[in-house]
């Protein structure tokens, strides 16, 4: 079930779900999160193309063995030309170009991709990065071919997975069908797949409820909806996870007044975190900056550190701060603050829109909500054509790395506010390259503090993810991003 027609197919120029969930199961990766296992981390990254992988030079040369026999499904043989070319692609270098290409910083350490024979690749890094293997591991990053155009790509996916695609109907369903020639024999157990596009929540929870769809579709239950859902289907299986997604709010720093640090500031003040879990999560979210709170994830800040970030504490404190930087600035009563507030024209973004909305009324402005279709959010924001947006960004994988240099790194295509500083940069670097485990949390904390403190992307929430199966339906579990259990390739139907 999805909650709109994907814009295109290609997972490496992804910035939302629907093209990865159709997308991933027709593809493989280097190597892969266990989907057995709702945990992402190193320890549960598994081979996939690669059927091991070794590392030289300290770390900053990591080789990969390819496996043999592997077809894509045009019948063309895979080889280590594609992942040349699949890396290289994302690096941004080479002919080849992708029209999208939001994992380009994750590419920042690497030097080089080299070939050695049909079956051997070697990533050459600028310094140890034990982030590369995770972010490999992600649906975002599958192996495409080099022999197909990556504009053709984007119209339908084809790659070396466990499905294929079979039909795809416009605004009405994407049909996969197993793969025949698939590497991994005994896999997958499904005959196919098949999407179909439901565009309203309540009808998407009704289909669920009596049985059209076997699954829920990511991020669409709040506890309300669960409770119902239980209430309706008493034995619903409800997997309860984080989903490394937060609700923010995007500023853009190179639109005035917003390139004003001091109005940012009274934007974060004024946004009361507690309340907005309260009202919109009925209480059931996490507290947190930008990387998953303990005991969820193991980067997130420690609870005793958020309550100390901006929008916490005491809410007539921030509010009354607030105004008096408002009031600094020349605004008050006679006058307001005009400004637009963009989002997606979905529920989940919608939502907390007009929440922001009604926060930021009570710091002299008057905004007014504009809501946008997917085909138009994601090239407005990437042209930063917005003041103020509402965003509800979905990590890839729980690693500072992927988190920092997509979304705040200067110049990230995905880095929508446009914050930029060198220093924090150096310090995205430096976590980055730190091989002592503590030494890199500390630092990961430092960055995350500042990120909050500066405004470069205010977080209101960390998200919960209610995620229901049939009874049915086994071996799909819930990661810590929604991003990467969406293979298919264990799973089976127990009816």
């Amino acid at each position: 079930m999805l909650r709109e027609m994907p814009a295109h197919f290609s997972p490496l120029e992804v910035n939302t779900l629907e093209p990865v969930i159709t997308a991933a199961p027709a593809y493989n990766n280097l190597v892969v999160f266990d989907p057995l296992k709702a945990q992402e981390s190193l320890a549960n990254v598994i081979p996939d193309l690669a059927e091991k992988w070794t590392l030289a030079d300290g770390g900053k040369r990591v080789i990969f063995t390819l496996r043999k026999g592997v077809k894509w499904q045009d019948g063309k043989p895979f080889t280590s030309a594609d992942v040349k070319h699949t890396l290289d692609l994302v690096r941004g270098v080479g002919t080849a170009k992708l029209r999208l290409n939001p994992r380009k910083t994750w590419m920042w350490n690497v030097k080089d991709v080299v070939t050695n024979g049909d079956y051997e690749v070697t990533v050459v890094l600028g310094q140890p990065q034990s982030s590369l293997l995770a972010m490999l591991a992600t649906h975002l990053l599958p192996i495409v071919p080099a022999h197909v155009d990556p504009a053709d790509v984007r119209l339908r996916p084809m790659g070396t997975g466990p499905f294929r695609v079979k039909e795809i109907v416009p605004d009405q369903s994407v049909l996969l069908e197993k793969n025949p020639d698939y590497w991994l024999k005994g896999r997958p157990y499904l005959d196919g797949i098949r999407f179909i596009i439901i565009k309203s929540r309540p009808a998407r929870m009704a289909a669920l409820t009596v049985g059209q769809v076997d699954f829920s579709f990511p991020n669409d239950m709040t506890a309300n909806t669960r409770d119902q859902i239980k209430t309706a289907v008493p034995g619903i299986r409800i997997q309860e996870q984080a989903n490394n997604g937060t609700d923010n709010l995007l500023i853009n720093t190179k639109r005035p007044p917003f390139d004003n640090p001091k109005v940012r500031q009274a934007l974060n003040l004024a946004l009361d975190r507690t309340a907005f879990i309260t009202s919109m999560y009925q209480g059931v979210a996490l507290k947190g900056g930008l990387m998953i709170p303990p005991p969820y994830g193991v980067w997130g800040l420690p609870a005793a550190r958020v309550d100390k970030l901006p929008g916490y504490g005491d809410p007539a404190k921030n509010l009354a701060q607030a105004r008096s930087i408002m009031q600094s600035l020349g605004y008050g009563p006679s006058n307001l603050l005009k400004a637009t507030v963009s989002t997606r024209a979905l529920d989940i973004y919608v939502d907390s829109a007009v929440w922001v909305v009604s926060q930021l009324k009570n710091i002299y402005m008057d905004p007014a909500l504009e809501q946008v279709e997917t085909a138009t959010w994601f090239p407005k924001i990437a042209r930063r054509d917005f003041q103020l947006g509402v965003n509800f960004t979905a990590g890839v994988v729980d690693d500072p790395d992927a988190n920092f240099f997509e979304n705040f790194a200067c110049g990230s295509e995905r880095n929508y506010s446009d914050y930029c500083s060198e220093e924090t940069q150096k310090l995205f670097i430096a976590q980055s390259g730190e091989t002592n485990p503590a030494k890199r949390l500390s630092l990961v904390h430092e960055i995350d503090e500042r990120l909050q403190t500066e405004a470069a992307r205010p977080i209101l929430a960390q998200k919960l993810e209610f995620f229901a199966t049939w009874p049915y339906v086994k071996n799909l579990f819930a990661h810590q991003s929604v991003y990467n259990y969406w293979r298919f390739q264990e799973v089976w139907l127990d009816k």
